[in-house]
């Protein structure tokens, strides 16, 4: 493994509570850090909400799991694309 993939695993092992830090760090940036950590936060919020309501939609209609678990999934794909943005484009 090299450094920069070394570097990179050890920056997605530090959580979204340093993110905020270890990308403002890398760039020298706060805001740009702090960009990318809410944009984070932002997307693992709506990942649970995804999560929260298809789980509900599973529970109010039992028949509808193959459809809702493939609508969730694309949700919460997209939902992910946010983080991607906020770490990426920042």
């Amino acid at each position: 493994m090299g450094i920069i993939a070394g570097g990179c695993l050890a920056g997605w092992l530090a959580g979204a509570c340093g993110l905020g830090s270890i990308l403002g760090e890398l760039t020298g940036d706060i805001a740009k850090g702090l960009t990318g950590a809410f944009g984070c936060l932002a997307a693992a919020f709506s990942v649970a909400l995804v999560g929260m309501k298809a789980t509900e939609a599973v529970g109010r209609n039992p028949e509808s799991a193959g459809k809702v678990l493939v609508q969730s999934i694309l949700g919460m794909a997209l939902a992910e694309a946010i983080a991607f943005y906020a770490l990426f484009l920042s």
